[in-house]
């Protein structure tokens, strides 16, 4: 089956760490990466989608983070 993320974060080395640590896990980019302005909070924002192939049977229980 194949799971779908989207990782999002303030634009700080944070979110690049995020990103690298979902890739080292078997994680792949899917898509190009945006980036926002959060008016709420007053910072950039940005944002990837990660997919990967795992073994199993979907549900919704299922910790992504995890995979």
């Amino acid at each position: 089956m194949k799971l779908y993320r989207f990782l999002s974060a303030d634009d700080t080395s944070a979110f690049c760490h995020k990103v690298s640590e979902a890739l080292s896990k078997g994680w792949d980019l899917y898509g190009d990466p945006t980036y926002a302005y959060d008016e709420a909070n007053g910072v950039m924002r940005c944002g990837q989608a990660v997919t990967k192939e795992v073994d199993g049977t979907y549900s919704p229980d299922l910790k992504l983070g995890e995979q």
